[in-house]
């Protein structure tokens, strides 16, 4: 299947992206709010011109009872009494309909008069509810579509009923007013979608720029090249993204260093010996004496070969969970024990200087070979007769194991870096390891949980302390 062009790859792109789904949700959102306001306010609207023209009819109807049970004659002076088509006459020449409104009034079943400003006054179904001379009202269909309301009152005079008045009115005005507001209403919401559409681009494209800066230092990023890192501005969760993003790079970037070194180191602190046993071994000889001698020699190389894997898995394992065989520990039994294996590494002169007293909870063999390894070191770094000591101390629920020498000292520049794999101190006096010596003490005392301390004196020898806490665990070790 051939790939697809990348033109086309950008458009599937621009639809599906992140920004336009953003996008269309809250286009979506405000459509679906602009709709459901629009259809509230129509019926807002229609609620109150339903009211408003009921309070017209109830007004007409209200002046008219007023004024067939109140008023006089205006020719006589006289109530009105029984005379029905005189109570029409005043009212109908007093009151001038509104607009879309009828004044419809019957005398017994028949009309007697008709005052409109709507063409709607003589429909059938406002006659009807004239002739029936009842109380009644409500909504009526002209031909034409047009909704009209009325209301029915009956005129009694002398507890008879003598006839009717009717009040109607044509809705087509006031829905059109309706319609026009709506329309007015939903130009200004689309008008506002629109705009609003397009800051909302404007502000995803801005948002989501870290995004698309992540996705191409993503693609750009090798084993090669790790150095690129994306500007992380603001203190939102893009910014932390970003600022997560280039922290994971610097760890990664680390890594792929410490792994190069790692190799290189490996690789040259490998091929000497293996050097070194093909050459002896492409110039054995038939001499037995000469022949045990390499064989000797390609057995030492096969040893520090060994020892150096060793040492090696020895680190690796350091990460892993079951490094450590936690226990219960006496301070006093382990320096002591410590002291005994380490004062045959060497003609020096030993000393224990301090024994602590107290508990700990700890990996004696490790431990040991902590303080081993400190030992070792110190020998390489002393001379015949020179003074080593050891010691320990337990204090704010803390454990101190130390090495102290009398050597060259290390210089400041190397503090840091003796504790690094196949780092080797400048001072030593023999130089048969691999540098990885101090960086399996290191490994050991994080795997406790703790650290180890340098303290040497410019000049002066040096003095190595494990301090691990007293109630050391591997889950305390891990972070």
């Amino acid at each position: 299947m051939a790939p697809e062009p990348e033109a086309t790859r950008g458009r599937l792109r621009l639809f599906s992206g992140a920004r336009t789904r953003v996008l269309a949700s809250f286009v979506l959102l405000l459509a679906l709010s602009n709709v459901a306001g629009l259809v509230a306010l129509r019926q807002i609207l229609l609620a109150r011109t339903g009211e408003r023209v009921d309070d017209a009819l109830v007004q007409e109807t209200g002046e008219f009872r007023r004024l067939a049970r109140e008023g006089r004659d205006p020719r006589t002076g006289r109530p009105f009494g029984d005379r029905v088509e005189a109570i029409f006459d005043v009212f109908l020449s007093r009151n001038v309909p509104g607009e879309g409104e009828a004044l419809s009034t019957f005398v017994g079943p028949r009309p007697y008069r008709v005052s409109s400003n709507s063409p709607f006054g003589k429909l059938a179904g406002i006659e009807r509810a004239g002739r029936r001379a009842a109380r009644t009202g409500g909504e009526l269909e002209a031909p034409g579509g047009e909704r009209v309301v009325y209301v029915s009152v009956p005129v009694r005079v002398n507890g008879r009923v003598r006839g009717a008045f009717v009040v109607s009115a044509d809705l087509s005005g006031e829905l059109e007013e309706v319609n026009q507001a709506l329309e007015v209403a939903a130009g200004v919401s689309i008008l506002v979608l629109l705009i609003a559409a397009g800051i909302s681009w404007v502000v995803a494209g801005r948002v989501l720029a870290p995004l698309r800066d992540l996705s191409d230092t993503a693609r750009s990023i090798s084993e090669s090249d790790l150095s690129r890192r994306i500007p992380a501005r603001g203190n939102d969760e893009i910014a932390d993204l970003a600022r997560t993003f280039n922290a994971m790079l610097d760890r990664l970037e680390g890594a792929f260093a410490e792994q190069k070194a790692f190799v290189s180191d490996a690789g040259h602190e490998l091929r000497t010996p293996i050097t070194i046993i093909r050459g002896h071994l492409e110039l054995l000889s038939e001499d037995p004496d000469e022949r045990r001698e390499t064989v000797e020699l390609v057995t030492d190389e096969l040893d520090r070969m060994s020892r150096f894997v060793d040492d090696l898995l020895l680190l690796a394992k350091a990460q892993r969970p079951d490094f450590l065989r936690v226990q219960p520990l006496r301070l006093d039994e382990l320096t002591r024990d410590v002291f005994a294996k380490a004062s045959v590494l060497g003609d020096r002169r030993w000393s224990l200087e301090h024994v602590g007293e107290g508990a700990l909870q700890g990996d004696r063999q490790r431990l040991t070979q902590a303080i081993v390894s400190l030992s070792q070191n110190a020998v390489q770094h002393t001379s015949a007769g020179d003074p080593i000591a050891l010691g320990s101390r337990a204090h704010d629920g803390q454990v101190a194991l130390w090495v102290r020498d009398s050597g060259p000292g290390v210089p400041d520049g190397e503090r840091e870096r003796i504790f690094e794999r196949f780092a080797r101190g400048h001072g030593a006096r023999t130089s048969d390891g691999a540098g990885l010596g101090l960086s399996i003490v290191r490994a050991i005392a994080e795997a406790h949980g703790g650290r180890v301390e340098l303290d040497s004196p410019v000049e002066a020898g040096a003095r190595f302390t494990v301090l691990v806490p007293a109630e050391a665990s591997r889950e305390e070790a891990r972070p």
